[in-house]
């Protein structure tokens, strides 16, 4: 059985929109991310996931520990339900949070807060200025893993931490080491220029080359800078983990002495932004399907909804691919619209009102931001239904 006709056959009760999770791909997909880690642990991002339930799925898994929280909100949320070793990967500036953090046992064990400025720091204790019974926070420092020529003429990365080298990096575990009630526990580096960008775009491949171009000199550029840092900053803290990785770019993060631990967050749903990549290949595991709802033309019908943009540099590639039946796209004056698609190509000649599209979404966790559930699909059947963070009434971004 084909997987439409599978997906089909196992949601046949259900009527769309809905989304779901292929637990065999999932599964398989974690499988795939473990092996190119190479024995490292892997942290799970909870952005690219999104349900709690899965989180908890996951790292009831081999050689996945810990989570990647993007919210500090979040972070406490989960740190409630049970869930352990919690890193805030990227710093917050919420101020009853952190009143909340700092007077919660459980929560400063379990969370730690991520900083790449003194400000960051000045804003911390003025939040918890005048508490009595504070606890300790957890921080790590964030160093920018970004690639740039020499001169700065040309930049790759996500425009993240100022803090970028060893003398950098010691200034402000310093800092931190001279404020009472704050403890330097980690560092993170997260190279999206390698982790977060498909070396083999399709249909180009003056591009293709010119990507593999950087992220070949970013390699080799970064991993000796971390250790630097690393080995700098030891001397002055008691680091317990050091971060770095995502994705696509696993398997060569894990061969660096540095860094013990690796994230992924992407890879268990394997979005489409992730099919174009050379050195790892996934099974799409979360999907949504939407309804046929008119037929305007012989090849051309009508989804319900479906402008379920991702975040991210505008473009074609942030829009949904229609993904079963194959042979579908978008009609170039309308694209994916807010509550109607239309769709156009020979497949649709079949389609009737009533019958299903199925779509992929461009990134990961995202999808979750529009379904209340996912349903759980095993083979043929659906096995359970959980619920997103929306689900749970919970919308941290």
């Amino acid at each position: 059985m084909d997987d439409r006709r599978r997906y089909d056959h196992a949601t046949a009760h259900l009527d769309p929109p809905f989304a779901v999770l292929d637990l065999a791909a999932l599964t398989g997909n974690a499988a795939a991310l473990t092996r190119r880690a190479h024995g490292k642990p892997i942290r799970v991002a909870s952005k690219s996931i999104r349900s709690r339930p899965v989180l908890e799925r996951i790292l009831a898994l081999d050689g996945f520990t810990g989570v990647m929280a993007f919210t500090l909100p979040e972070a406490l949320w989960l740190a409630s339900t049970g869930l352990r070793d919690i890193l805030v990967g990227y710093p917050t500036t919420d101020r009853t949070a952190l009143t909340r953090l700092a007077t919660d046992p459980r929560a400063a064990r379990e969370i730690t807060l991520m900083v790449d400025h003194p400000g960051h720091l000045d804003l911390i204790e003025t939040a918890l200025a005048g508490l009595r019974d504070r606890h300790e926070i957890r921080l790590c420092i964030d160093i920018d893993a970004g690639y740039v020529t020499l001169g700065g003429g040309f930049r790759a990365g996500a425009l993240r931490s100022p803090v970028r080298d060893a003398d950098q990096a010691t200034a402000l575990a310093a800092d931190i080491a001279k404020r009472p009630g704050l403890r330097l526990v980690g560092l993170m580096a997260y190279e999206a220029q390698i982790a977060g960008v498909g070396d083999a775009p399709p249909g180009n491949p003056l591009m293709s080359r010119a990507i593999r171009w950087m992220q070949d000199r970013s390699r080799r550029e970064l991993a000796p800078r971390r250790a630097r840092v690393t080995q700098a900053v030891r001397q002055l803290a008691d680091l317990e983990f050091v971060n770095g990785g995502g994705t696509g770019s696993l398997d060569t993060t894990a061969r660096e002495e540095a860094v013990t631990e690796l994230t992924a967050g992407s890879g268990f749903y394997h979005p489409r932004l992730f099919d174009f990549y050379r050195g790892f290949t996934g099974r799409p595991a979360a999907l949504y399907a939407l309804p046929v709802v008119r037929r305007p033309a012989p090849r051309t019908v009508t989804v319900l909804g479906g402008g379920y943009t991702a975040s991210g540099a505008p473009g074609p590639d942030r829009l949904p691919q229609p993904y079963l039946p194959a042979g579908l796209r978008y009609d170039p004056r309308e694209g994916a619209g807010e509550v109607q698609t239309p769709l156009t190509g020979q497949a649709a000649e079949d389609l009737r009102p009533g019958d299903r599209v199925w779509f992929r979404h461009a990134k990961a966790g995202e999808l979750c931001e529009r379904f209340a559930a996912l349903h759980l699909v095993d083979g043929d059947r659906v096995v359970d239904e959980v619920p997103t963070y929306r689900g749970e009434g919970r919308t941290f971004l």
